[in-house]
This record gives structure tokens, sequence and C-alpha cells, in this order.
């Protein structure tokens, strides 16, 4: 299996939406990959945070219908075979007046290995198909499964560095209460600054983030924070030990001349 069909996989779990052979296969490759659980991590979150934030709405029945028919067209192997065997020639049983029998789901052969495009597509499939339909189950809205299967790059960055053997980080706190933490982590060559209840600023104004080398800033990039304060930012190049990472306030697209125009209002220092 590879990482993307893993990442289906997260999604279709995370919604409760995975067969049992899709359920046994995820956790087989989560065990042999345990480096791929930031699409865990990642999935579980987004679902959290939708439905926390959304209330739950029924959709029309022509939604679920047309869903489920679409489900419906996919490849299903021929359970003809099956049924031959399960009942042999001769048996005389009344099947008919016993009532409907209850149908067991079909269920495929699992593989953790490498799996060709062609054995792959249904699964991927019927997956997303089935975290569709929860999503629009539970009112959702307008969020899609490859929002959830993808999250912001910089939310991947902070989960990479999280995960790397070598991730440090170090916080300050402001005496405003606004803290701001960096990690960094010298495998992945990436650093990532997390805010929260950093002030809002004017239209025409940007946090501006950069490394400072001895007595030297070299600009890394701008962020807007949300509503509260919050941000997960990546800082664009690279970071050297020792640099201190720091924020100031630029003018809207960042500092004009590639230097700082204001004093840090952040600075965290990394040695």
């Amino acid at each position: 299996m590879n990482e993307r069909d893993f990442a289906d996989l997260a999604v279709g779990h995370a919604l409760n939406a995975l067969s049992e052979a899709d359920e046994r296969a995820y956790q087989e490759a989560l065990a042999g990959n345990p480096h791929w659980g930031h699409h865990v991590r990642g999935a579980a979150d987004a679902v959290a945070a939708i439905s926390a934030s959304v209330e739950p709405v029924e959709p029309p029945p022509s939604v679920r219908a047309s869903l489920f028919a679409r489900i419906s067209e996919l490849p299903q192997e021929s359970a003809v075979a099956s049924t031959s065997e399960s009942f042999p020639p001769g048996d005389d049983e009344d099947f008919a007046a016993a009532g409907a029998a209850p149908v067991e789901p079909e269920r495929e052969t699992v593989s953790v290995g490498p799996s060709s495009a062609s054995g792959s597509r249904p699964r991927r499939w019927f997956t997303l198909a089935a975290s569709l339909a929860a999503v629009l189950i539970l009112g959702f809205g307008a969020v899609t499964v490859s929002q959830l299967v993808s999250p912001p790059s910089s939310v991947v960055a902070l989960r990479q560095i999280e995960d790397a053997p070598d991730a440090q980080s170090a916080s300050t706190t402001l005496p405003d209460g606004t803290v701001a933490t960096a990690h960094w982590s010298p495998s992945t060559g990436q650093s990532v600054l997390v805010t929260d209840g950093m002030p809002a600023l004017a239209a025409d104004k940007t946090y501006e983030l950069w490394f400072v080398r001895g007595d030297t800033p070299i600009a890394a990039g701008t962020f807007e924070p949300d509503e509260a304060g919050r941000a997960t930012a990546v800082l664009k190049g690279e970071m050297h030990a020792g640099d201190v990472i720091a924020v100031t306030i630029e003018p809207a697209g960042g500092s004009p001349d590639g230097t700082p125009s204001t004093a840090p209002v952040v600075a965290v220092a990394t040695a």
C-alpha cells in the first residue's frame, strides 16, 4: 500500500466508513508505517473541527438516493461462484419459506504491499464515496473529502517536525498573554512558528517572520493569524543552529526593502 492509499483509508477510518477488510488493511499499514500517523491525526482533527463548528442538517432525500445510486454503479465482484459453493446442488430446503436471509457484505482480499492501479482504484472510490456520504449525512456543508485528506501545508510541516527523531521546540510568552512556539527539526529542514493570541492588525499591515542570525535578519515569509490570534506558519528558508526566530509588523505584503522596519514583537531563542 502506498501513502496515498493510506491517506484515503485514514479519512474513512475517521468517519467510521471503512469496511472490515479496509479497516484491517488500514491498521496493518499504520503498524508497518508509523511515520504515516500524521494522516490519521489530520483526518481526525478535520472531522472533529468540522463537526464542532457546523450544526447538523438533514440532507435532502434526493442527495442520499443519488449518492448511493452512484455507489451501486461501482464494479463489484460476482457472487455467483460463492453462492453455488455455499448451497450445493440437490439441497431441497425451502429458502423462500424461511424468509430473507441476512446478506453478508462482499470482502476483498487485502494486501498491505504495493498494489496495482486497477486493484486499488475500486477500494479508493468506495472509501471516498462512503466518506462523502458521511459528510453529507453529518451536515458538513461545503467541506469536501479532498480538504480532509489534504490539510494545510503548514500543518503537514508541523506534524513532520513533531514526528522527526530530532524535533525541538522553544516558546515565549509575551506580557499580553500571547504565546509563540517555534518548532524545528534539522533532519526535515523545516521550521514552524505556532502562535496563540496575536493581536489583530490593520488591513494594511502584516506579520513578517525572520531568522535573526547574529546581527543579520533574514526574511522568512509573512502570515496572518485567525480571529483568535492563532497561526501555524512555515518559515521560508534554511534555519541555522542558534538562530532567533522573530516577528515584526510590516506593510501588507512584507517589508519593501527586505529588512525589518519595526522592532520585533516576538523573539524566540532556539539556543
